[in-house]
């Protein structure tokens, strides 16, 4: 069966927020989203519905210490404990593609299942009073009016470093089940036993060596301005002429 999933590569995530407003974006105006609202999203009591969120902490001790930047969204598990908690059916998983979905004319917004994810990827909209959560852009990823390579989640095509990767995670020559397998990508939480289909990706430490050689540019302008030739101080000078 076909699994759609995001894999993030925390190594080069920069926490610039723009999957986050990307994101927005898309959902506001598109079908898919339903529109979000967003009156104060930064306050003391925030209101707003985001389908992701990028969340950022230190670790290590001082000095040695290190900022990560972490996002979270829907993980899209193959075994949603958000689905089986659901009165009245609107949290689903389809078959054909296993993104996990919420019928917005059948939820009633009663949290059910915001309790029971252990990722806490839900949020409700309190405009509309229901659950909302990413969708994986399932409006624009089928649009055959959009080129192929424009067909993927909004936060995926924003990223300026390239950490989101999107595909099958269930085919083993896909971009990210390679990426998964040389890389080491893992899920999040697995204990719960939810198995979440997005992944991501560790970060790695990386040693440089920096060379006394390699500090001194060719183009220094400081280095062109020792080859001049010598100003003599009896010629005259600006303020010469002005005072």
């Amino acid at each position: 069966m076909t699994q759609l999933a995001l894999v993030i590569d925390l190594n080069v995530c920069v926490g610039c927020s723009a999957c986050v407003t990307s994101c927005k974006e898309w959902n506001t105006s598109s079908e898919g989203g339903g529109g979000m609202v967003d009156k104060n999203p930064y306050g003391k009591d925030p209101t707003g519905t985001f389908f992701n969120r990028v969340q950022t902490f230190e670790v290590g001790e001082y000095p040695n210490v290190e900022t990560v930047h972490f996002p979270k969204s829907c993980l899209h598990c193959e075994d949603p404990p958000c689905v089986p908690v659901c009165p009245t059916e609107a949290s689903y998983k389809r078959k054909e593609d296993g993104i996990v979905l919420v019928d917005y004319d059948k939820c009633i917004g009663c949290k059910y299942c915001s309790w029971a994810c252990p990722y806490g990827a839900r949020e409700i909209d309190e405009k509309q009073k229901v659950m909302k959560k990413c969708t994986l852009c399932v409006d624009r990823i089928y649009d055959t009016s959009l080129r192929e390579d424009r067909r993927k989640p909004a936060c995926v095509l924003a990223c300026p470093t390239s950490a989101r990767l999107f595909g099958d995670v269930h085919d083993p020559m896909s971009e990210v089940s390679v990426a998964i397998n040389e890389r080491g990508g893992y899920q999040l939480m697995p204990e719960w036993g939810t198995r979440p289909s997005n992944h991501y990706l560790p970060r790695r430490k990386m040693k440089s060596q920096v060379t006394e050689e390699s500090l001194n540019r060719i183009d220094n302008p400081l280095k062109k301005e020792e080859q001049r030739a010598p100003v003599s101080s009896d010629l005259p000078s600006l303020d010469d002429f002005l005072f």
